[in-house]
């Protein structure tokens, strides 16, 4: 039996259910908005999308988007029926490819005129993937070995301001956080390779610091540079990070695309730390759009080893609920092969500091995250050393199941913190 490509869809439209349902089908496989001379029953057979299920869930009086359509000839107003969908295509249909497979599970849909709600839930992959996409290349083992942190979170930053400082003092703000023992920081992802702060100068300034206090210390921060461009510029970048002891380099995953990501992962030698931004275009509304569940399936493939997924009670829209179901999929295998399974070290941050600790810890029950704190870190009243060392403090009391307020009466870093960003 052929391996099948499964999508599940939350729809709303004034048609009947099954009347949809099989539009979608039909729309995104053999079908147009007319039976044509090629489409014959046995072309159906093979070629054409199935649907797998319908489960009806409640209807509406008013349409959740604008520009839907109601059945012809009815009268009065339309009731909007809400349900979810699961479809399926023949892998035959497009081969093993992310970019067609996401034409074809999130492409014209969207726009279909019977449908006032349409939201990609899940996708599942056939394990023919796994042979013509690598994954991950060190994922959550690999990115704990590489910044020899076990056992515990990996504290991060984020570089702050994120644009205006030059590449001397961006070296000196790096310096402070690896001597306050941080395990990581990242680039701001609106920081690239501006004349103020070009990116091999930034690349150069970091790493001498960090290479030295390695060697000092025998301690590597892993530092996420933005080599976010055009192809053969990431390419180029990566080789020079490579050469200056990097082991990390960051992406904006919806700049570049899946097939860019695939071609780096493929010359990648160190773990490539994927960045969401613009992920509110496809997640903010509940009417139309994908879940991160699906979302992040195709990225992790194409080879991520890290994954933004907000943060709780974090600047954004996103609810904490949502975000802990993201890094939870994250962690999730999406496959059984041994060792194959693609699974992603969750990235938590937006406006992150000491407070969200304890519900992160109790909400994921791992300590498998890369905890980032921007604001968290260099805002501390203290200084910069301070505030690391609040963090290590707090997830050090999360994880024995201490409360933050009893162990920052022995740890003062931490109880300033959480005067600080008092809630």
């Amino acid at each position: 039996m052929e391996d099948r490509i499964k999508a599940r869809y939350w729809i709303e439209t004034a048609f009947p259910l099954q009347e949809a349902a099989e539009s979608m089908a039909g729309e995104q496989s053999t079908g147009t908005f007319v039976r044509v001379p090629g489409e014959t029953d046995e072309l159906r057979e093979r070629h054409a999308a199935r649907v797998e299920s319908i489960s009806e869930q409640d209807s509406v009086s008013r349409p959740s988007l604008p520009g839907a359509g109601v059945p012809k000839g009815l009268s009065g107003s339309p009731a909007y029926r809400r349900a979810e969908v699961v479809l399926s295509w023949p892998l035959s249909n497009l081969g093993p490819s992310l970019p067609n497979v996401l034409a074809t599970v999130a492409g014209n849909l969207f726009e279909l005129k019977p449908f006032s709600g349409l939201r990609l839930l899940d996708v599942n992959f056939p394990p023919a993937f796994l042979e013509c996409y690598q994954g991950p290349q060190f994922g959550v083992a690999g990115t704990r070995k590489l910044a020899n942190v076990y056992r515990r979170a990996v504290i991060g930053t984020i570089i702050k301001p994120s644009v205006g400082l030059s590449p001397e003092a961006t070296g000196e703000l790096v310096r402070s956080l690896a001597e306050s023992g941080i395990d990581f920081i990242k680039d701001d992802e609106l920081q690239a390779d501006g004349p103020h702060c070009p990116f091999a100068d930034r690349l150069r300034a970091v790493m001498e610091i960090i290479n030295k206090h390695a060697d000092r210390t025998g301690k590597r921060v892993m530092y996420a540079v933005n080599i976010t461009g055009e192809m053969d510029e990431m390419l180029r970048r990566q080789d020079q990070v490579v050469a200056a002891g990097g082991t990390c380099v960051m992406v904006s995953l919806n700049s570049v695309g899946l097939p860019a990501l695939a071609r780096l992962r493929r010359d990648c030698r160190v773990a490539i730390h994927g960045h969401r931004n613009g992920w509110g275009i496809y997640g903010r509304s509940p009417a139309i759009g994908m879940s991160y569940v699906a979302y992040q399936k195709f990225w992790r493939l194409a080879g991520a080893d890290h994954l933004h997924v907000n943060g709780l009670q974090n600047k954004f829209c996103e609810d904490d609920e949502s975000v802990i179901a993201s890094a939870r999929e994250c962690l999730a295998p999406m496959f059984s092969a041994p060792g194959r399974g693609c699974e992603v070290m969750p990235v938590f941050s937006s406006g992150q500091s000491v407070r969200q600790v304890p519900a992160t810890f109790g909400a994921l029950r791992s300590t498998d995250l890369i905890y980032a704190c921007g604001g968290g870190v260099m805002a501390h009243p203290d200084g910069i050393a301070a505030g690391v060392r609040s963090l290590h403090q707090a997830w050090e009391a999360a994880t024995a199941g201490i409360e933050l307020v009893d162990y920052g009466r022995s740890h003062s870093e931490l109880l300033a913190a959480l005067r600080k960003f008092a809630a």
